[in-house]
């Protein structure tokens, strides 16, 4: 069993709940737009993480992540980056990624919109967690949590704060 904790567009920024809301996992996965290297590393210290960067990350933090990560965790294939639409209007190079790869787990940012839906036609669950940071037109500080067990998703929780607070 894994217990993951899903953010994106923290914008050099993570909230403090957001800190808090993810203690009990047990990794990290960014879905980039971090916005600094420092962000990525404040995560590292917390836990484990993996990240993609996004399309407002300079080199400090291309250099230390990919644009897209595979990888299969508790018999989970999971595609993991920034750019990636939802079901029905995903980016070009996303729809073609998630074709050949079938992950059942495919884990986006870019938008704001905290979005989880399952697409039939690929058989896999879209999470976007939203924005984790404090800058851009959200009005809600978002994150997920959720938990793989053994091909199963599950006990997925959803922290939803007031931009402000």
């Amino acid at each position: 069993m894994l217990k993951v904790g899903i953010l994106s567009d923290t914008h050099g920024y993570v909230h403090p709940r957001v800190i808090d809301f993810f203690t009990s996992v047990d990794e990290i996965w960014h879905a980039g737009d971090m916005g600094t290297i420092s962000v990525g590393n404040q995560l590292r210290g917390l836990k484990p993480l993996r990240a993609v960067y996004g399309n407002i990350d300079g080199q400090d933090v291309r250099i230390e992540f990919q644009e897209v990560q595979i990888f299969q965790v508790e018999q989970v294939k999971v595609m993991l980056t920034h750019i990636g639409g939802y079901p029905g209007r995903y980016d070009p190079r996303a729809r073609l990624v998630i074709g050949l790869e079938r992950p059942k787990l495919f884990v986006c940012g870019h938008s704001h919109i905290l979005k989880v839906i399952y697409d039939k036609k690929y058989d896999l669950l879209h999470i976007n967690p939203g924005a984790a940071g404090k800058y851009g037109i959200h009005k809600s500080i978002t994150a997920v949590r959720l938990v793989l067990d053994q091909g199963i998703m599950r006990d997925l929780e959803v922290l939803d704060i007031l931009k402000y607070q």
